[in-house]
């Protein structure tokens, strides 16, 4: 597949449906100043409304519309991607999304379904619901449209002038640092960043792409996927630095762009900031570091 013509294609299609979110500097105690990506800034707090909408956008949507299993953000981006493109949509999502998540995706006009359990239990019943009912099924992250839709984020940060040399990335089930990878081809370095709780690329790059992890953690509900994405896998093998950072980190990165920034986002929009602060890794002299910052739907809502 050719990488780079399905995500340019990718940010041509979705030109319009997204904002193109702000560059900021962070002084980073320690590390000097970090570009920063504000992609919590998008369209329903988080940059899967990206490879929602080049998903939808992409082919004919049959009349019974769309369904997704996701552990908020992806449902939330789904919806709102679907609302603005007049079709219907049912997000299934674990219990562990949490009431604000949950209240975001209902916003959108989307039947959610809670269903108990993680995101391997959302995901079994929305294959079911797509299976029963011929729904078009929009994956989170291992899919070439989600994934390409994804990295029109990278090429649109690269077009406002990314000087970097190495891009810290938190992952999940990889579908954002796939698209950044597919994008940028090894032009930069790539740091791939999770919490000690759900280390699921980690784990495979060691164990290879079936190993499945126990997840958990404050990030849980956002980079919840107990196995890698193959597509993610392919792409990331050989080619990323692997880096863990514990629940303190995580919190104090996010404190950080608080106290600084005044930006509040959620645990997984600060974890690739986090590998920074706490010092899980360390940038060499000269090293030009910049930090994908991806979501703000923190829980509990502070205006709830």
């Amino acid at each position: 597949m050719d990488w780079q013509e399905q995500i340019e294609a990718a940010g041509q299609r979705v030109a319009g449906h997204v904002r193109q979110t702000p560059v900021l500097t962070l002084e980073v105690p320690g590390v000097g100043p970090v570009e920063l990506k504000m992609e919590q800034m998008q369209h329903s707090g988080s940059f899967k409304a990206r490879g929602a909408f080049n998903a939808l956008l992409s082919g004919p949507v049959p009349a019974s519309g769309v369904v997704a299993a996701s552990g908020g953000n992806h449902g939330a981006a789904v919806a709102f991607a679907a609302a603005r493109l007049g079709l219907p949509a049912t997000i299934y999502v674990p219990q562990i999304a949490g009431p604000a998540k949950i209240a975001l995706i209902r916003s959108q006009g989307a039947d959610c379904v809670v269903v108990p359990g993680f995101y391997a239990d959302a995901a079994a019943l929305a294959a079911a619901h797509a299976a029963r009912t011929g729904a078009m099924q929009v994956h989170p992250y291992d899919a070439p449209a989600t994934v390409a839709g994804q990295g029109s984020l990278m090429r649109e940060w690269e077009s406002q002038g990314l000087a970097a040399d190495t891009v810290l990335i938190a992952v999940g089930g990889g579908g954002l640092i796939a698209g950044a990878l597919a994008w940028l081809g090894g032009r930069r370095k790539v740091v791939a960043v999770e919490p000690e709780l759900a280390p699921t690329l980690n784990r495979a790059l060691q164990e290879g792409p079936q190993a499945k992890v126990e997840v958990g953690g404050i990030a849980a509900n956002a980079l919840g996927a107990s196995q890698i994405g193959a597509i993610c896998y392919g792409l990331a093998k050989g080619s990323v630095t692997s880096v863990l950072v514990d629940e303190a980190a995580i919190t104090a990165a996010q404190q950080l762009l608080w106290g600084s920034l005044r930006q509040l986002v959620e645990p997984a929009g600060a974890v690739a900031l986090a590998a920074l602060t706490s010092g899980r890794y360390r940038p060499a002299k000269g090293e030009r570091v910049a930090v994908l910052v991806c979501g703000a739907n923190i829980a509990p809502d502070p205006f709830a």
